[in-house]
């Protein structure tokens, strides 16, 4: 039977839907906890090289490896110095996949990025130069120095994983993800990311300053600048689009599936929100959700799972009202407030 809890309390997460033993197309290896064991063991395996070079962060890294099991694109922001671009180096080192990294700066061109058509003097045919953007993991760093123009260089490539230079259309190795690092407070030569480049943006993903214990193992086991850390790859290609498989048999129930768009439409008729979800944002709060789920060792979604990814997949998607900046208002706040009020579904 399915009740309503007003209160949105954590209880429900302990529920388990009574009909995932039915569920088929490999869901049912799901159900028995194989394929769902896998899943947590590769994601405690690239935690756990991470976090060879991050201190603490357990968060983080997990956040960063659920936008990696569904395919997704990650924005590191936060504050200079914190470690997002040695996160998401680490990260790319701990795949066995091809890793290119783009320094934005404001003279940065489209076709440094994509690539450019050279004329070959020998045979008279011009020659396609492959830019960095064909890579499987691309690290985007200070993504927002970069002109507009240069920016929306990414958009087609992280939404439809291909590029077109000159008319000609070429798809992008698989798999493909970008980890961008943008600092929020520095302003000057910057350019602010459009709506349309965040929306493509799965995740948005903070470190936050070490506690004092963090930063004390970070001076004992980093304070030797030429003891360069490095990291040797904890999984194949084949592993990770296994993987990124597996996740999509993770079971969410209608009624959970009905919470997930009662939170996403509340985003859209909100006063202290001028830019809702998009479509594009329901997608990837399904699909992290299932991730989270699977990372946690289920094969079924809870709503706390739905909860937990509410603000890393939908605040950097939000544009505020000018009366909720003016009220020191930000979208996690605004996010957590609404979803109190929306009566969560659990199974007894």
């Amino acid at each position: 039977m399915t009740l309503n809890d007003p209160a949105g309390g954590e209880s429900a997460a302990d529920a388990t839907p009574a009909s995932l033993d039915g569920a088929g197309d490999g869901a049912g290896d799901l159900a028995r906890g194989e394929s769902v064991e896998r899943l947590s063991d590769v994601a405690a395996r690239l935690r756990e090289s991470v976090q060879r070079v991050i201190v603490g962060k357990d968060e983080a890294i997990d956040l960063a490896l659920v936008a990696l099991l569904c395919r997704g694109h990650v924005l590191l922001e936060d504050v200079p110095g914190i470690g997002k671009t040695t996160m998401a180096k680490a990260l790319a080192q701990s795949l066995a996949c091809d890793f290119k990294r783009i320094q934005f700066t404001p003279d940065l061109m489209p076709g440094d990025v994509l690539g450019v058509n050279i004329l070959n003097m020998q045979s008279g045919e011009f020659d396609f130069r492959p830019g960095p953007i064909f890579a499987q993991v691309l690290l985007a760093d200070e993504i927002n120095r970069a002109t507009p123009r240069t920016q929306t260089a990414l958009l087609e490539a992280m939404q439809e994983r291909q590029s077109t230079i000159d008319g000609e259309t070429r798809k992008l190795p698989e798999p493909f993800i970008v980890l961008a690092t943008l600092n929020p407070i520095e302003m000057e030569g910057t350019f602010p990311l459009p709506e349309a480049q965040l929306d493509r943006f799965m995740l948005r993903v903070t470190l936050g300053y070490p506690t004092q214990a963090e930063e004390a193992d970070i001076l004992l086991r980093f304070g030797d600048p030429t003891e360069e850390p490095f990291i040797d790859p904890v999984m194949t290609i084949e592993e990770l689009m296994q993987a990124q498989k597996l996740v999509t048999k993770v079971r969410m129930e209608d009624t959970l599936r009905t919470y997930l768009l009662q939170v996403i439409d509340a985003t859209r008729n909100m006063e202290d929100l001028q830019l809702g979800a998009s479509p594009r944002a329901s997608l990837a709060l399904y699909r992290a959700s299932q991730a989270w789920a699977a990372m946690k060792g289920r094969a079924y979604v809870v709503p706390d799972d739905i909860k937990r990814m509410v603000s890393p997949v939908l605040a950097h998607r939000m544009i505020l009202s000018p009366q909720a900046r003016l009220r020191g208002r930000d979208a996690e706040s605004i996010l957590d407030d609404r979803i109190r009020d929306i009566p969560v579904p659990i199974e007894r």
